[in-house]
């Protein structure tokens, strides 16, 4: 009995996906529950589970091409055994390649298992570092560099092209193409979109992270012990910081709807996020209501699920105000682009020892530029720079965010 497979249903807001990696192949065995395709959409990667143990039966939809909500990707063969393979699985193609059977069985991200082919590398003989002993475009390319050191031997595959090498040597003129990932090309699109329909402008400041970092020296030993693990940062101080600021300057946290002014009685933050598709933001809902170890842990587990691409939609969905951290990469000033339909979003840079002037006196703080980018149709430069001091005044003395003063 063949069991269809179907994309899952898509909200309202994604249109369509991308079948990005099929983890088994025709003739394969497949386990109830267990993975069998990943779909990826304009902001997260959805995985498809067997409903049923038997084999897999026909793909109808291979990797690279654009499905809709519930559409049919495939069948199971409910009970099937797994050599009853189907006649595509002896394909000419197949037989070109003594082990391509345990090739197509290794898990590898989409990525890896082109640059593999490119470079006639068995995946079954590399080593995946990912999860669950996935192969990475790492693992490939740390493969195709020994391949070259290893002397000469019989070569079982002609080796790719010069003009396809992913891998560059010095002096080579070589260029390679390939497709954005679909988190990619939206996230272009919209930071386009959001500066040609947005009258943005940006506003900076400076803040003196010594009573921060005053602070989490003192108690991140005893804060990650009270809190299970949750790691003491800075950027719990800074959503706190951001949302107290919000209450007092309500259209920072509003966003245009057609011609009306929509404001928000609630706080939901986002926290840029990078990964291997790209940039990513989750959303802290209610953070205004967070503690700081609560702001910690959500942040922890936003990464972690940015890194495996196991972000839900409803997670990367909302927020009405955005925090994001440049200075996780050394960056000392940017200007950060508004996330539509949110009206403002504040860049946090790297900390670095300067000379201040204190009270008549020269001496050295850690300090760090703010950067404030806001829609001026909405937010008037004076709210926009005094909700950055205010800012700056809760994270120099943060005795005030205890105190709400």
């Amino acid at each position: 009995m063949a069991i269809e497979i179907k994309a899952p249903t898509f909200p309202e807001s994604v249109a369509d996906g991308t079948v990005a990696t099929w983890h088994k192949q025709p003739g394969d065995a497949v386990k109830r529950d267990e993975l069998i395709v990943d779909i990826e959409t304009d902001k997260v990667v959805l995985e498809v589970l067997a409903t049923a143990d038997g084999v897999l039966g026909a793909i109808v939809k291979n990797e690279g091409d654009t499905v809709l909500s519930d559409e049919v990707l495939g069948s199971i063969v409910e009970g099937g055994a797994a050599a009853a393979a189907p006649a595509a699985a002896a394909a000419p193609a197949a037989a070109a390649a003594p082990a391509a059977g345990a090739d197509e069985d290794a898990i590898a991200a989409p990525a890896a298992r082109k640059l593999a082919e490119e470079n006639g590398i068995n995946l079954a003989s590399v080593k995946g570092t990912g999860k669950d002993g996935r192969v990475t475009k790492e693992d490939v390319v740390a493969a195709v560099e020994a391949k070259k050191a290893a002397p000469a031997a019989a070569p079982a595959k002609a080796a790719a092209p010069a003009a396809a090498a992913p891998v560059f040597a010095a002096g080579d003129r070589i260029e390679k193409r390939v497709p954005m990932t679909r988190v990619r090309a939206t996230v272009a699109k919209r930071l386009v979109e959001a500066q040609s329909n947005m009258a943005m402008l940006t506003t900076f400041n400076e803040v003196d992270m010594t009573e921060v970092m005053a602070l989490r020296s003192k108690y991140k030993d005893l804060f990650e012990k009270s809190h299970n693990g949750v790691r003491l940062g800075f950027m719990s101080f800074f959503v706190k910081a951001a949302t107290e600021a919000l209450k007092r300057f309500p259209a920072v946290n509003a966003s245009i709807d057609g011609g009306d002014i929509v404001y928000h009685g609630y706080a939901d933050v986002g926290v840029a996020v990078s990964s291997d598709r790209g940039l990513v933001v989750p959303v802290l809902r209610n953070a205004e209501l967070m503690s700081l170890a609560e702001i910690e842990g959500g942040i922890a587990t936003f990464g972690k699920k940015a890194r495996d691409g196991k972000l839900s939609m409803d997670e990367m969905t909302g927020g009405t105000f955005t925090i994001t951290n440049g200075g996780t990469f050394g960056s000392m000033m940017s200007t950060p682009i508004v996330n539509p339909p949110q009206a403002a979003i504040l860049g946090m840079h790297n900390i670095i020892q300067r000379p201040m002037a204190i009270n008549g006196q020269v001496v050295i703080r850690p300090m760090m530029y703010l950067a404030l980018s806001y829609d001026h149709r909405l937010i008037d430069g004076k709210e926009a720079v005094t909700f950055l001091v205010t800012i700056k005044n809760l994270l120099e003395d943060p005795a005030r965010l205890l105190l709400d003063i």
